[in-house]
């Protein structure tokens, strides 16, 4: 008999073993059996055909209406008519005239393909199938078919789904009694069946009450498993040891806010002593810091930093691109004034030296830089991934502040954590709010701080939609409001989802660079460019205002002269990529344009637009899309236009994204153990299991009375997914 752990080339042979590798990275029983069927159709019950849509790799059940042989231009064309009773579909064969004989009119069968459309018409070509036994036929797949409910199961062109089904049931015919690392309490407790049975249960149901419960099972041994990692991460950081960093004395922290220019907002106070708590702990802090656009969280990250050099420790601040890490430098001297001068005429009696290292340094500059660093001279240091080159060296790190850490990988987070001589406190910054759900299952090994409160003096910004097709003189209205902007004194930014058209080719560097940036660049499909649209408003609609443009392709030197200009108002208008969507903070702003807007997130839109309405200037914000009146586009953009709050923009981006999207690739699909949980949709059972991680932890946090269970955290552990989730 066979076990989870089995190969599948002693189950399904060496041949269709390879395929289900190469088509989903299956090779055991247990991944083959943890790919789970997306639905399940009912015998005697076909296809709703009207619902399918071009380029879906669809399984349908459907009856044989029609069978046509026709010769066309040297071909046997054999095309076969199915039906739902409602709609129709055509199956169209090539040289292929055979097949008349099994394909007969009545006949009900399960077709497999991926959607086309031919003169109007939706066609599966060369479409496989398997025809379901009638009432004369006495072999051996009327067993394979008598049950009621057939699981339909994500498929390609080499394994349609039938394929797949019977390949599962080959693994569970081999299968002995599993071993359940569930605790039979647990499972009592919730009503769940045991492992094997839901595996049985999923693949075979003899209802569909039965498959839900299995479902159920399935997806909490999920979330379960997750809360179960995570829990012990927080238990692993509480056993690390690591130096105290609340001073004695706050001489910077004192001078500092005696000199803020405004007043801390309810939440700022409370998460500043969320912090200093933390700060003070023999223990490193591992906290995320989530804030709508502009709710300051750059202060309370100053003040962590400060309290930090007041204890005669350093603090970095890991930024993902240099237009962000220097708006960061020149946010931070701003605020510090001669408390950031130490070391030169300007300092006055205390103070610290801060810096901003980035790649594009020359290599004289970076190396007193890593002098500075490496003696203690330097308490701040703002960089990109310079920070964590091999010559960068730390006299005393004690906090690790990355921001916009999505944009990070575990291994760049980790590289300027391990440059610290113990471990050091870590704080993630976050500008994308977050849905509750998201953050216990992605981010639950860390403490979450949220600000939703606006600083005072902040104004709301108004957001307007621009169907160009059903309201092209819209636009013209747009440029004209953008001249009248320009005309009060204030500044505005137009985005673009694009930096050239398909006609201009990108170097290998210039592309690298466009996506560490997450600009779009290339494909089929023509969209808004920035190098198109600056010189067409330059000559056209906004002749005579001065504008500027910012992306990714340019030299370092040339974005930050640029951004220098924008934020001192020598430019008007700034056309640029999203390269401006976080940090950029000019205050003079009043007005954005963005094109093709549906081609951009809904968070993301959120975060375009909280680039401006940052000083008193009422900030207005203006979606230009061509998607049509009634699509989804359209519905998402008007959900944008019709709230600014952040978390409920990102409760609806979740809804309408996939969640790999939100989880991360590596744990949407491979051999990750993450197929069934969704985070908005299991937002209970999520609860329930960090309920059920956390009794289990609280009694032994080694899980050694659970052997079986903590033998599949560790699977975790190891697992792809389980490394990209590492926040630490």
């Amino acid at each position: 008999m066979a076990s989870l752990s089995t190969r599948l080339t002693n189950i399904v042979g060496d041949r269709t073993a390879q395929v289900l590798e190469k088509s989903f990275g299956i090779t055991t029983v247990n991944e083959l059996l943890r790919h789970y069927p997306r639905r399940y159709v009912v015998r005697g019950e076909l296809t709703d055909i009207s619902t399918l849509i071009a380029d879906d790799e669809v399984t349908i059940l459907a009856e044989i209406q029609a069978v046509n042989l026709r010769r066309a231009n040297g071909k046997n064309i054999l095309e076969v008519v199915v039906t739902d009773g409602s709609a129709k579909l055509s199956l169209t064969f090539f040289n292929q005239a055979w097949r008349e004989k099994d394909l007969k009119v009545g006949r009900v069968g399960l077709f497999a393909g991926k959607v086309g459309v031919f003169k109007g018409r939706r066609q599966l070509s060369h479409p496989d199938y398997q025809l379901i036994p009638d009432g004369n036929d006495v072999d051996a797949a009327v067993a394979e078919f008598a049950g009621k409910f057939l699981p339909v199961y994500p498929a390609t062109s080499k394994l349609p789904s039938w394929k797949v089904m019977q390949c599962v049931n080959l693994a569970l015919e081999s299968i002995d009694d599993l071993p359940d690392y569930l605790p039979i309490e647990i499972a009592q407790e919730f009503k769940y069946p045991s492992l094997k049975k839901a595996f049985l249960d999923i693949h075979q149901p003899p209802d569909l009450d039965s498959a839900e419960n299995a479902r159920q099972r399935l997806t909490f041994d999920e979330a379960l498993l997750l809360q179960l990692l995570l829990g012990q991460r927080r238990n692993e950081i509480l056993k690390l040891s690591t130096k105290s960093r609340t001073p004695n004395t706050p001489v910077l922290v004192a001078a500092f806010e005696a000199k803020l220019p405004f007043k801390y907002t309810a939440g700022q106070i409370e998460i500043n002593a969320e912090i200093e708590k933390d700060l003070s702990n023999k223990y490193p802090m591992h906290r995320l810091l989530q804030g709508e656009v502009g709710s300051g969280k750059t202060v309370v990250a100053l003040r962590a930093m400060l309290s930090v050099v007041d204890s005669s420790g350093q603090a970095a601040l890991l930024a993902p691109t240099e237009v962000l890490a220097l708006q960061h430098y020149r946010t931070i001297t701003k605020l510090l004034g001669e408390l950031a001068q130490a070391g030169t005429l300007q300092a006055g009696a205390i103070g610290t030296q801060v810096e901003l290292l980035t790649g594009s340094l020359s290599t004289a500059a970076k190396k007193e830089i890593h002098a500075k660093l490496a003696s203690g001279q330097t308490g701040i240091v703002i960089g990109t991934h310079a920070l964590i080159s091999d010559g960068v060296a730390f006299n005393d790190l004690g906090l690790v502040i990355v921001d916009e850490q999505h944009r990070f990988g575990v291994e760049q987070r980790d590289a300027l954590r391990m440059k610290a001589k113990q471990p050091p406190h870590l704080l993630v910054m976050t500008a994308t709010p977050i849905p509750r759900t998201v953050a216990m299952t992605v981010f639950g090994d860390l403490d979450i701080s949220t600000l939703r409160e606006l600083p005072g003096g902040r104004v709301a910004i108004t957001t307007h939609l621009i169907p160009v097709l059903e309201k092209p003189h819209f636009l013209n209205r747009a440029w004209e409001r953008v001249k009248e902007e320009a005309e009060k004194g204030h500044q505005i930014y137009i985005v673009a989802p694009r930096i050239v058209n398909p006609s201009k080719k990108l170097t290998e560097r210039e592309i690298a660079a466009a996506q560490l940036l997450g600009e779009e660049l290339l494909d089929n499909e023509e969209m808004t460019a920035v190098e198109e649209l600056a010189p067409q408003l330059a000559t056209g609609a906004l002749k005579g205002l001065k504008i500027a443009v910012l992306h990714g392709r340019l030299s370092s030197e040339v974005k930050e002269q640029t951004m220098s200009a924008f934020a001192r108002g020598e430019i008007q208008v700034l056309v640029a990529t999203t390269v401006i969507e976080v940090g950029v903070d000019v205050p003079n702003a009043s007005m954005m344009v963005i094109m093709d807007a549906d081609r951009f997130g809904v968070s993301q839109l959120h975060q375009l637009r909280g680039r401006v309405g940052r000083g008193s200037v009422p900030g207005l914000c203006l979606l230009v899309s061509n998607a049509q009146e009634d699509s989804q586009s359209m519905n998402r953009l008007q959900s944008v236009a019709a709230t600014l709050d952040g978390f409920e923009l990102a409760r609806i981006d979740l809804e309408q994204r996939k969640e790999g999207d939100v989880l991360g690739r590596s744990q949407s699909g491979g051999k990750s153990h993450l197929r069934l949980l969704r985070v908005l949709r299991d937002e209970d059972l999520i609860q329930r299991a960090r309920e059920v991680a956390l009794k289990i932890l609280g009694i032994n946090s080694d899980m050694d009375h659970l052997p079986e269970l903590k033998n599949e955290v560790a699977k975790l552990q190891d697992d792809e997914a389980a490394r990209f989730m590492d926040k630490s």
